[in-house]
């Protein structure tokens, strides 16, 4: 009896905390909040004060890799006004034309768009990947007709509506990731069998290459199975099946570049920098002299030399090099630095990723801006040959950074449903 009256006592004079440890427990995002809550007295037990842990979920996409990428977009409008000045004035009488439209339909219709994708839940990606696929394999077809497709320096790669002009490769980008990694989830183990595996990859390989070849547009080509082989191997695929697909890669590589004179000139410019500076060494040659121009801490900024008709696409492929003349080494490594970031932020995502289908977006996503960034800047440094590949989320280009922005909401989306640590 006493022992029962020493418990109840002991019961009703101590503070009741339910879930004191949850603060330490909670997973990152969510925020701990206490309530003094007085409990009713009845004829049977004392007034007791209580303090109730209780969560508020309010998890938010990660924030480092939203600052990285905001971060980028400021810098390269920047850049764009000011390696577009004299182009802009020459071609359209207004030095700032080019930083007016990747403003106005670049960059913030992009920032409408990656508001919407980071609140849309990433599952709903994987019910309408087919469809989004087939419609952006059909817009591919439109730029081969007359009327609709535009043909610039040699190349049919736009649709052209009026005042509007649309790229369909980098809206290819884009879903074929999301089909991918819908497809891939879906195969599960039977990824490794030949015939229900790579083969139907390969079918569906060969239809965005044979388009993009068509087009031609090799730069774009070479990201995007680049970026597919990365998913395949990420979805735990033959190793044996990448490797026969490497090995048919490089022998169709060396056909493509015999078939026409345009990709032999730049392969041998790419071995043979010095070679005809005039003709088809002459963007590669201005390019090296730009960066080499910018020393440690650069001419500064708006003080390029390079961007006044003398390197071609100063706004576009070419931006990395006034990146090197203007701002310097410090400059270059600086933007570096800031894909790197986007690196890690991405990885840790596709590790901590709550599901397959969620896992395999992320490697696409992250894959796609990374070896984008590595081949532009490789191209431009005469580390690899020139392709017509932009600089992610810096270079001029209305269609690629709304579907850049488009992938990073998702790939925020998914940040915010990561698995604990």
């Amino acid at each position: 009896m006493k022992n029962g009256e020493k418990k109840r006592r002991s019961v009703n004079n101590e503070k009741i905390v339910i879930a004191s440890n949850a603060k330490q427990s909670l997973p990152t995002g969510r925020q701990v909040i206490k309530l003094k809550i007085r409990l009713p007295r009845s004829p049977h037990s004392l007034a007791m004060t209580g303090y109730i842990a209780m969560t508020r979920t309010k998890i938010q996409s990660d924030q480092i890799l939203l600052f990285t990428v905001f971060i980028l977009l400021v810098f390269g409008l920047v850049m764009i006004a000011s390696a577009g000045v004299a182009y802009s004035k020459i071609r359209f009488d207004d030095a700032y034309f080019f930083f007016k439209r990747q403003l106005l339909f670049g960059v913030l219709p992009g920032l409408i768009i990656l508001y919407l994708t980071q609140k849309i839940n990433y599952t709903f990606w994987k019910k309408i990947s087919f469809p989004l696929f087939i419609l952006s394999i059909a817009l591919l077809t439109l730029v081969f007709i007359p009327g609709i497709g535009s043909k610039l320096y040699g190349a049919s790669r736009w649709i052209q509506l009026g005042g509007f002009s649309f790229q369909p490769s980098e809206m290819l980008k884009f879903s074929l990731i999301l089909y991918l990694a819908a497809w891939l989830e879906s195969r599960g183990e039977k990824i490794k069998d030949f015939f229900e595996g790579l083969t139907p990859f390969l079918m569906v390989m060969g239809i965005v290459s044979f388009l993009l070849i068509k087009q031609p547009n090799m730069g774009t080509l070479g990201v995007i199975i680049f970026i597919a082989l990365i998913m395949f191997f990420i979805s735990g695929s033959n190793l044996w099946h990448i490797f026969l697909m490497g090995m048919a890669g490089m022998i169709a590589f060396f056909i493509l570049i015999k078939t026409e004179s345009y990709r032999l000139n730049r392969f041998l410019v790419f071995l043979h920098p010095e070679l005809d500076p005039r003709g088809i060494g002459y963007q590669i040659n201005q390019a090296l002299l730009a960066i080499g121009s910018g020393g440690i801490w650069g001419v500064g900024l708006g003080k390029s030399l390079q961007k006044f008709n003398y390197l071609p696409e100063p706004t576009g492929d070419s931006i990395f090099a006034i990146i090197g003349e203007e701002l310097g080494f410090l400059g270059c490594s600086l933007t570096l630095l800031l894909f790197t970031i986007l690196v890690f932020r991405g990885l840790r995502i596709v590790k901590l990723a709550p599901d397959r289908f969620s896992r395999l977006v992320a490697t696409g996503i992250t894959a796609w801006i990374i070896i984008q960034a590595f081949v532009n800047i490789s191209a431009i440094s005469g580390l690899m040959p020139l392709t017509g590949v932009p600089l992610p989320f810096i270079s001029y280009g209305g269609t690629s950074l709304v579907f850049l922005l488009a992938g990073t909401g998702i790939l925020l989306n998914i940040s915010k449903h990561l698995k604990e640590q």
